[in-house]
């Protein structure tokens, strides 16, 4: 990843990435990311990401129809998500939908838009661990070409208000 980041450079304005999944706690990451664009200017990028499996050739045409009804559930999330952001902070964020492993599509993602300064995810606080992207990125963390803000999915409102 060799993109430099222009966030703040002239003609640009800084943007957070937030992974908008099936989990319970991706309203955590949407509310800090959206404190924040308030906070800095800035905007917010909405990602989705479709998990491909293997499509058997002979199925073509069920695994269209798959692929269809995964980018309906995949919009009706954004649409969930985008409305929360335009609540809290009044904005439209920007929406991404992709197909592929999570971690690769964030990175391109990320590469991709030179204005990206920072990715939110949120975490779990369940015993099942903080969830499977949390868990990787924490892996990438000492690689990764932004700086990277997990949010607890047991804060509040009112704690993210007070700290973002």
């Amino acid at each position: 990843m060799s993109t430099q980041r222009r966030s703040y450079e002239s003609g640009h304005r800084p943007k957070c990435l937030v992974v908008v999944d099936d989990s319970e706690e991706w309203d955590r990451a949407v509310y800090y990311a959206s404190r924040w664009a308030i906070r800095v200017g800035g905007g917010v990028v909405m990602l989705r990401v479709i998990e491909t499996e293997d499509r058997n050739q002979q199925w073509l045409g069920v695994a269209d129809i798959m692929r269809a009804e995964a980018e309906e559930g995949a919009n009706a999330a954004l649409d969930r998500a985008s409305g929360r952001a335009n609540g809290i902070a009044a904005i439209t964020p920007e929406r991404v939908i992709r197909e592929g492993d999570a971690t690769e599509q964030i990175l391109d993602v990320i590469d991709k838009d030179e204005d990206i300064a920072m990715l939110v995810l949120a975490a779990s606080g369940g015993p099942e661990g903080p969830g499977p992207i949390v868990t990787t990125m924490a892996k990438l963390v000492g690689t990764f070409p932004i700086p990277v803000t997990i949010v607890s999915g047991s804060l509040t409102d009112g704690d993210i208000d007070a700290l973002s």
